[in-house]
Order: C-alpha cells, then sequence, then structure tokens
C-alpha cells in the first residue's frame, strides 16, 4: 500500500478534485500515520486524514458509478517545458 505514496505528488480524488500530498504526519501519541494534503483548487486548504483512510479503496456498493479503484490516486503528470 505504500508503495502508492509521492510525498509532493500530485493525487486525483475519486470525485474528481485534485490534491498535493504535502507530507505524512505521526500522531504523538497514538503513533497512527496521516496523510497531509492541499487542495489544489480555490484557496488550497489544507487537510489531514489517517493514511489508511487515503490509500483505501473506494466504496463501489456506495458510489457504483465510480470507475477509480482507489479514494486518492497518484496522478503521472510530467513536467512541461515553455519556450519563452
Amino acid at each position: 500500500m505504500k508503495e502508492r505514496i509521492r510525498i509532493k505528488g500530485i493525487y486525483k480524488h475519486f470525485k474528481g478534485n485534485y490534491y498535493l500530498l504535502e507530507d505524512i504526519a505521526i500522531h504523538s501519541e497514538t503513533k497512527e500515520e496521516y496523510a497531509v494534503y492541499r487542495s489544489l483548487y480555490d484557496d488550497n486548504e489544507l487537510y489531514i486524514r489517517p493514511l489508511d483512510m487515503f490509500l483505501s479503496e473506494v466504496d463501489h456498493n456506495k458510489y457504483p458509478e465510480v470507475t477509480q479503484k482507489y479514494r486518492f490516486e497518484l496522478q503521472d503528470i510530467k513536467k512541461r517545458e515553455f519556450n519563452a
């Protein structure tokens, strides 16, 4: 599961928006890992959620129309060069 983690990677949520995975944080008492991610739309809010939930599969019983397998999927966005 952790092989799908790329810090500073761009992820697509199954509902369509894009997010930047800023880092992985660890709860100081429980040692639970959290994904720290920023929306790439509107006001670029910063969010956290348990890493297991971030990496979980979409509930296709609840969302049968969704074709994406995972709640957040890493996008393969290539660098684009511009000539000035």
